[in-house]
């Protein structure tokens, strides 16, 4: 395994930058706290994420932990800069800084993202960088981003490189074009979305690039669906809105919370070596930590592969330990 301390359980940070609503400095140092109590070793975070605030939130936490006993990993292809005109507020993440990012993922524009990461978290290395969603610039990601990580893996500047993305098909691709040890899957392989299936995940299996699922929730439509739920960060069309339901009524006919299941389901496949989760307070935090450690039994997969809510290989039986 590339990331041994890689935890099955890992901290995003998304949420503690203020992604919708605003989280005050405090609750954001006690949530990663509480993670840090409850076992978690691994946390996920990105420039973007509150326009540098959850870097630095992270950072602030994790400069009184031995370097040595946890996993960070963070962004790049975003740069954070002062638009010459003031924007107002941001239109995902509140309460924050007036810097916004900038897509720079050219081989200089990724040096100079490390440095500044390293400087907001106030640590002297990170363990994984991510390519952070090259969406249309998928050229520039792997000819300027991919070879400036490359040569800070070789020299043992950063331990793994990756990408994280909201989709699978470039991801596959990746892993064909270049020697990426990791992937950080948001939403495509979900108890809702299992899109990746059937040839993303195989294909990572077979060149040891290892999933880190992120977005087990979808944006919040597993969490609570009902109309003006979130799926991949927008409102969710009425008919995911219907599945969520059937998905949560059989559940619950198991004596299983949705959240239970959703939390569950990604880390039973072979390919997949963490599931990151987000929470913006301590009691989200404890909440998502009793889903994960939730009995589940062998019965409510079977039904929900019965009714075609799971692909009929995928894998429901234990990878993973807390």
């Amino acid at each position: 395994m590339v990331l041994p301390l890689l935890s099955p359980l890992g901290l995003g940070t998304a949420p503690l930058g203020g992604l919708y609503s605003p989280v005050a400095d405090e609750e954001a140092r006690r949530v990663i706290e509480a993670a840090w109590n409850h076992g978690v070793r691994f946390f996920d975070t990105a420039p973007m994420y509150g326009n540098g605030s959850a870097e630095r939130r992270l950072g602030e936490v994790l400069r009184s932990k031995p370097r040595g006993t946890f996993i960070l990993a963070t962004k790049v292809g975003r740069l954070l800069r002062l638009p010459p005109v003031p924007q107002g507020e941001d239109a995902y993440y509140k309460g924050t800084p007036p810097e916004r990012p900038v897509f720079d993922f050219s081989y200089d524009g990724v040096m100079r993202s490390l440095e500044e990461s390293l400087v907001r978290l106030g640590l002297e290395r990170i363990d994984i960088l991510h390519i952070h969603d090259p969406d249309g610039h998928e050229g520039e990601a792997m000819a300027g981003a991919y070879k400036a990580l490359d040569r800070l893996r070789a020299e043992g500047s950063i331990r793994a490189i990756g990408a994280g993305m909201n989709q699978w098909e470039m991801l596959e691709r990746f892993a064909d074009a270049g020697s990426f040890d990791c992937f950080l899957l948001a939403g495509r392989y979900t108890l809702l979305d299992q899109s990746a299936y059937a040839s993303l995940l195989p294909t990572c299996e077979r060149r040891g690039v290892q999933i880190i699922a992120g977005g087990v929730y979808n944006s919040g439509l597993l969490a609570d669906p009902k109309p003006g739920a979130k799926f991949n960060y927008v409102d969710a069309p009425l008919e995911l809105i219907k599945r969520a339901q059937r998905l949560a009524d059989i559940c619950r006919s198991h004596g299983v919370p949705l959240k239970a299941a959703a939390i569950q389901f990604p880390r039973y496949h072979p390919a997949v070596a963490s599931v990151l989760t987000g929470a913006r307070s301590v009691a989200e935090l404890d909440e998502n930590v009793a889903m994960w450690r939730k009995p589940i039994p062998a019965a409510l997969w079977a039904d929900l592969k019965s009714q075609g809510l799971i692909v009929g290989g995928a894998p429901t039986s234990p990878q993973l330990t807390a």
